[in-house]
């Protein structure tokens, strides 16, 4: 029989956390859900427990807390638009090494899925700051010892009915959206896609490190259990 897998998922109160969230508790093959935030998620199910805890830059309080999962799907993120180089850095790269290493001292078979975005820059030599330190921050990932390291980089997404955390774009993107996912498929899919996309690669695997829009809804597809009207 296949295993059923337990997942923690940081960046739960924000749109992509959030749709993530929402399948991982529909799919039959997770069984439990660790979410680990500053402020409560607003959700209530019997698969989900909940960590409370202000400083993710230090774990220690609750690290033993974190132990016995098998993937961690990294939603944690910031825009870069009007923040400071440093503090970019900080949030994206410092932030995120930390709950990295935080989950591998105490899952050492681990899978560790993180959100990206597309135009990720892997040489971390390019002209535009938050490429780079998300390309840094892939990069670095993939050094540490978990048992998969997968860096996700998604476009434009279309947002799951009935959640709340998305973002005012996106109400008049549901609009244009057909369209678009016809002409650009390459760089448009769905929030559903993208959170079966991250269950799946935890389930079966992918053949691929970095997967972008169209290795995303690939993998979607793979091993569909959820419940088909969410």
């Amino acid at each position: 029989m296949k295993k059923k897998i337990k997942a923690i998922i940081t960046g739960a109160t924000g749109m992509v956390g959030e749709g993530v969230l929402h399948e991982s508790l529909l799919h039959p093959d997770v069984e439990e859900v660790l979410v680990i935030s500053r402020r409560p998620c607003g959700v209530n199910h019997k698969k989900l427990k909940e960590i409370l805890h202000p400083n993710f830059y230090d774990l220690s309080p609750v690290a033993e807390q974190m132990a016995g999962y098998d993937v961690c799907f990294f939603c944690l993120g910031i825009s870069s638009f009007g923040i400071k180089e440093d503090t970019y850095s900080s949030i994206t790269y410092t932030l995120t090494m930390h709950v990295a290493e935080t989950l591998l001292k105490q899952n050492k078979d681990m899978i560790f899925c993180y959100i990206s975005g597309a135009g990720t820059d892997s040489s971390e030599k390019g002209n535009i700051n938050w490429a780079r330190v998300k390309g840094k921050t892939e990069n670095d990932l993939m050094k540490l010892p978990f048992k998969k390291v997968y860096a996700f980089r998604p476009g434009l997404m279309l947002p799951t009915k009935g959640l709340k955390n998305a973002h005012n774009f996106y109400v008049g993107f549901r609009f244009y959206y057909p369209l678009l996912r016809a002409i650009l498929p390459q760089y448009v899919s769905t929030l559903k896609e993208l959170g079966l996309a991250m269950i799946n690669s935890a389930i079966t695997g992918y053949e691929k490190p970095i997967l972008d829009t169209k290795d995303i809804v690939k993998l979607s597809k793979v091993n569909i259990k959820s419940d088909p009207g969410n």
